[in-house]
């Protein structure tokens, strides 16, 4: 590899084992063994780089959500569906710990790094479309407000996921109980009687 990728590479280990606030641009120097200045160099600044680090593994953790995934689109039943696909989510939390620290870390940090903030919000769209897709079983990306609400709602529900398994994994709801929490409120706010 080259310096470029080298401090890339140091970047995203950064990230997993230290944190944004706490990554230096020395430990990411070092961890590529190349000198500070190439840090500027290649990419401007450290922010810059743990931005492209932090977005490098964003991607890879969606590549990980849509192998977990691929198996439960396919399932006719859309309540069995539902629960295998939140199952499936939540098994790639482990793995993905640093990642998941690090976004929750940075949502506090999103006013002083407009860059991020734009290439995150960008990025929403995209995946609130892929998370509607694919809990309605299907492969391809409908781009209408009718998806995106629905996006927006599997959205919402990740990340509250996410935070409970962040807290403690072993009380963080499983895809059962999201499906009687989900069927419960809508019973309430839609006026329907239980069934």
């Amino acid at each position: 590899m080259g310096n470029r990728e080298d401090l890339l590479a140091s970047a995203r280990r950064c990230l997993q084992e230290k944190g944004y606030g706490r990554t230096t641009a020395r430990d990411i120097a070092t961890g590529a063994g190349v000198s500070l200045a190439a840090i500027g160099y290649h990419y401007g600044s450290k922010d810059a780089l743990l931005v492209q680090a932090l977005i490098e593994a964003m991607g890879e953790w969606g590549e990980s959500i849509g192998a977990a995934l691929a198996g439960s689109a396919e399932v006719a039943d859309p309540e069995e569906r539902f629960v295998r696909c939140w199952d499936a989510i939540r098994d790639t939390f482990e793995e993905h710990r640093g990642l998941w620290t690090v976004q929750f870390e940075i949502v506090g940090q999103l006013a002083h790094l407009p860059e991020l903030r734009e290439q995150l919000a960008a990025a929403q769209k995209l995946g609130r479309l892929g998370l509607a897709a694919v809990f309605q079983g299907r492969s391809e990306h409908v781009d209408t407000p009718e998806e995106l609400a629905k996006g927006v709602f599997y959205q919402s529900l990740l990340l509250g996921q996410v935070a409970h398994w962040l807290i403690d994994p072993q009380q963080a709801p499983d895809g059962a109980e999201i499906l009687r929490g989900l069927t419960l409120v809508s019973d309430a706010v839609l006026g329907r009687t239980p069934a």
